[in-house]
């Protein structure tokens, strides 16, 4: 495991007392991070659907760092003026956000490209939109505070091969892909700017979109593996963050993407 002390010389964002928000925090690579940055002295916003997961996830983080330091906020991504609320409440709160996770996503499988219209537009406005509600709502504010930002969007492999089985998916994360690949661009060709944005690609990891799966299959990784691999990838400036798991390993990754 990356150390936090090494974390944090490489990557002021992450300093104690810091601001992260994080969507889909109550839950899988959400909660991971969140816990971890948690641990790091970092105060942390989560966004997800209300109820009593979301409960229990502040629950979790206050038993790490004290209920002063997490702030749950029931969101929808795919709305526009939830998330603008989340980062007015954010900011209100705690101040200037230092790490933003657009994270939030769903896996559900809508069927043939002439079926649920429907189903393919809540998928698309949540795994898509809600990235870019997110960054429509945060990346000013993050540039306005002129202190260093990270902005990390979690994509997938079935983003880049797009392999037969959930189409709807498979163009919900490409799109997720292209326009953090626009962001960064555009992040690094803004004047002054002291923020980045990274692209996480998780591999077959056990969360909450794990379906039918009610304990840790063998090949998968955990969330807090995810989160230590990201970690280590930011420490080394990598934009494609491009996670292995107990299955597949890097080479072979890289080898599929060539082929698709």
């Amino acid at each position: 495991m990356t150390s936090d002390a090494q974390i944090q010389t490489t990557l002021p964002a992450f300093a104690s007392g810091n601001v992260a928000v994080i969507t889909g925090g109550a839950s899988g690579i959400g909660l991971a991070a969140a816990k971890r940055f948690a641990a790091m002295g970092m105060k942390v916003v989560l966004a997800d659907i209300g109820g009593v997961r979301l409960d229990q996830a502040k629950q979790a983080i206050a038993a790490v760092a004290g209920d002063d330091a997490v702030l749950p906020i029931p969101t929808d991504v795919s709305k526009a003026e939830e998330v603008d609320r989340l980062a007015e409440l954010a900011h209100d709160a705690f101040g200037a956000v230092s790490v933003l996770m657009n994270n939030a996503g769903v896996g559900n499988n809508p069927g043939k490209p002439w079926e649920n219209r429907d189903a393919w537009k809540r998928l698309l406005d949540i795994n898509f939109w809600g990235v870019v509600h997110g960054v429509e709502a945060f990346a000013p504010r993050m540039l306005a505070a002129d202190k260093p930002g990270l902005i990390i969007n979690t994509g997938s492999k079935q983003g880049i091969t797009t392999p037969p089985g959930n189409l709807a998916y498979n163009v919900s994360k490409a799109g997720v892909k292209t326009f953090t690949e626009g962001l960064a661009h555009a992040l690094r060709n803004e004047p002054g700017a002291k923020v980045s944005a990274h692209l996480l690609i998780p591999g077959f990891t056990y969360t909450g979109l794990t379906e039918g799966a009610t304990q840790k299959p063998a090949g998968a990784w955990t969330g807090e593996q995810v989160i230590d691999f990201m970690l280590a990838s930011l420490i080394d400036d990598d934009f494609y963050i491009l996670c292995p798991d107990n299955e597949v390993a890097r080479p072979t990754d890289e080898k599929r993407m060539a082929w698709a």
